[in-house]
């Protein structure tokens, strides 16, 4: 598994986790699930704007990858640690 974090460099008010504090949580779940995280991606850059470059270089890893690979991410309207 990937796993991806991401938080906004221009929207501090309206990203709610920091970016240490998606990793936090993300390892969390990934351990409880008992997932292997091969590589973390962390970026700082707006969604509304193109070339997210690292998010670029993880989704060219998942398609060059002769496995099956899972992405697991941090999103603000879904809670994975309930």
């Amino acid at each position: 598994f990937f796993l991806y974090a991401r938080k906004s460099t221009e929207d501090e008010e309206r990203q709610v986790m920091s970016i240490e504090a998606q990793l936090a949580e993300l390892a969390e779940f990934a351990k409880r699930e008992n997932i292997e995280i091969a590589e973390t991606f962390i970026e700082s850059k707006s969604v509304k704007k193109p070339g997210r470059e690292i998010f670029n270089q993880m989704m060219n890893k998942v398609h060059e990858s002769k496995e099956p690979v899972g992405l697991i991410a941090w999103h603000p309207f879904v809670s994975i640690v309930s």
